[in-house]
């Protein structure tokens, strides 16, 4: 009997992960942060147990791969014994500046904890599947937009004070909006969809939910005293809605499905424009002005470093008296409590020692796995073909591309699609256009070649492109014959 978690599931220290290069196991600290040198002893723990390579994921969770089944218990004991406490549960994420950042709605710590403790309460742990998540965004410098998730609880200033926007299933974008509510009922609706999501079984998220569900849950705010939500609709159409679904008892009346309520998305009232007006998409790599002192955000290029050289970093960070270092999303680490004059030191090392200092770096427009030689799944060198592509085609990978490169099928360094994908499998670096890692790839190539490949299609971008014109938008207009033609014969 395997008693480590399938993939998929949540490689918690108590429940590591076979991969292609070993167990995998990753950490959330309560207090969503460390200590420089909590950090430090992390890191030299990686070195003894794991193979001494540090990574921070897209979500904003650090990870130690490489281990054995008596590694990772070691390395388990030695995180319990420097008392860094980790999350458990369903995973309940608020931005990497909540209750720092001057510029935030609100802070979203006390109502995610609320909404963590409703879970429990509820007995619903066990019941939902490890990659069910909920995410309260309380706006800011560093808004949670990117991150996806089964529920959003997202702060909005309104007419009446503060209230939190309520969606499910996707990202800021994606998400469908049921209701603006105050933070009781923005809880109380964020655990009922859960409940509904729980007893269709461990393999559901909260897109499998029916029309009907979605109804009840957006006209939750009914069971509550007289709601102001039509008041602080930008269209002042009817919010009100009597749900023909208990939240609760999920029985459902013979009656047709009601339509949506309408849900506030423009300006102000949607909360969307809100705490964002300096920079609503920022990047968390660069300098950031909070309530006392300032942060600066630091990436990990392709999401990952050696430990020795983040143990160098937080070393330096420390001796420039940073108190705490947070996870954020986007791969990166946010270093507190420094001074402009810190802060310019503290870059200059990490440039120096191969971080990503800078948001225009082609780096963190490419999401890049391990693969081969450090995973045993991988078919091609996937660190070496991103960095390649990075610096010969720098001035092509803009914002409105994302290049993954994976080294198999399973597109563990970036699951949804990308515009190309590059992926190892045994005829060789097979690349897919707008698509995932498990996609049929529309040409292929020696994996060994895969790079100017790739850079060959970049190239006739570049000749190409019109005026103005984004690289996705070249992309598009090519066509997935064109690029594959192009990728196969340069």
């Amino acid at each position: 009997m395997n008693a480590f978690s399938r993939r998929g599931a949540c490689p918690a220290l108590s429940a590591p992960m076979q991969t292609g290069d070993g167990l995998l196991v990753r950490l959330n600290p309560v207090a969503g942060g460390l200590a420089p040198k909590s950090l430090i002893a992390f890191c030299e723990s990686a070195l003894r147990h794991g193979n001494g390579i540090m990574e921070v994921t897209a979500r904003g969770s650090l990870q130690i791969r490489g281990l054995t089944a008596e590694s990772a218990r070691l390395l388990a004991a030695e995180v319990d014994a420097l008392g860094i406490a980790v999350r458990s549960g369903v995973p309940v994420e608020t931005g990497p500046l909540a209750g720092i950042d001057p510029w935030e709605i609100a802070d979203s710590r006390p109502l995610a904890e609320r909404v963590r403790v409703a879970i429990e309460e509820a007995g619903l742990t066990a019941r939902l599947g490890p990659k069910v998540s909920v995410v309260v965004d309380g706006g800011g410098q560093l808004v949670m937009d990117a991150v996806t998730a089964d529920v959003r609880l997202s702060a909005a200033r309104t007419v009446v004070g503060i209230q939190w926007s309520v969606s499910v299933a996707g990202d800021a974008l994606s998400a469908k909006p049921l209701a603006t509510v105050d933070a009781d009922t923005a809880r109380d609706i964020a655990v009922a969809a859960l409940r509904m999501v729980a007893e269709k079984g461990r393999e559901a998220h909260t897109r499998d939910l029916t029309e009907r569900q979605l109804a009840s849950l957006a006209g939750w705010h009914s069971f509550a005293p007289p709601s102001v939500l039509p008041h602080i609709s930008p269209s002042r159409g009817e919010i009100a809605l009597s749900p023909l679904v208990s939240p609760i008892s999920n029985a459902e009346s013979d009656g047709p499905a009601p339509k949506l309520p309408i849900s506030p998305l423009e300006g102000e009232m949607s909360g969307r424009t809100e705490g964002g007006a300096v920079e609503r998409h920022r990047s968390p790599i660069g300098l950031f002005d909070l309530a006392n002192g300032h942060a600066l955000g630091i990436g990990l290029p392709f999401g990952s470093m050696p430990a020795e050289k983040l143990i160098d970093l937080a070393t330096q960070a420390s001796g420039l008296g940073a108190p705490e270092i947070r996870l954020a999303p986007s791969r990166a680490l946010l270093f507190l409590g420094l001074s402009p004059t810190t802060c310019s030191s503290l870059q200059a090392s990490a440039t120096t020692l191969g971080f990503v200092t800078a948001a225009s770096d082609p780096r963190i427009r490419i999401a890049a796995c391990p693969g081969m030689p450090a995973c045993a799944s991988g078919r091609i060198a996937t660190r070496a073909i991103a960095e390649t592509i990075a610096t010969e085609s720098a001035d092509l990978l803009d914002a409105s591309l994302t290049l993954h490169i994976s080294g198999c099928a399973k597109g563990c360094a970036h699951p949804g699609p990308a515009a190309l994908t590059l992926v190892g499998d045994e005829n060789g670096a097979g690349l897919v256009v707008d698509g995932t890692a498990n996609a049929l790839p529309a040409g292929y190539r020696p994996g060994y070649d895969a790079a100017r490949g790739v850079g060959g299609v970049l190239a006739a971008m570049r000749a190409q492109r019109h005026p103005g014109e984004t690289v996705a938008a070249c992309l598009t207009r090519l066509g997935t014959a064109g690029i594959a033609e192009l990728y196969r014969r340069n």
